[in-house]
């Protein structure tokens, strides 16, 4: 029988407010840096539907971690890089 883990609901919880700023953070740089910049006006529809999938797939996987810490720190590291990337490419670009 599969061990019982009672941590699923901190990996949900950093899955769902994590995976969602994340998401949000990969979406930008890919608006930012992607064809065009933000000159770009046709482009924020797939931006905007990008955040879906990407914020899914991060909440999905969340529960591949060993335990909920393990997720938090992970996916907040994973956060301050995005934001720090997109913080680089928005003064580099403009």
């Amino acid at each position: 029988m599969a061990e019982h883990r009672p941590d699923w609901l901190s990996k949900s919880l950093a899955g769902s407010v994590l995976g969602f700023t994340l998401a949000i953070a990969f979406a930008g740089l890919i608006a930012v840096a992607g064809p065009g910049g933000l000159e770009a006006r046709n482009k924020y529809q797939f931006v905007m539907w990008l955040v879906a999938p990407i914020w899914l797939g991060v909440a999905s996987l969340v529960f591949l971690f060993r335990s909920g810490r393990a997720a938090f720190l992970w996916l907040g590291g994973a956060n301050l890089l995005a934001f720090g990337g997109l913080y680089l490419c928005r003064r580099l670009l403009h």
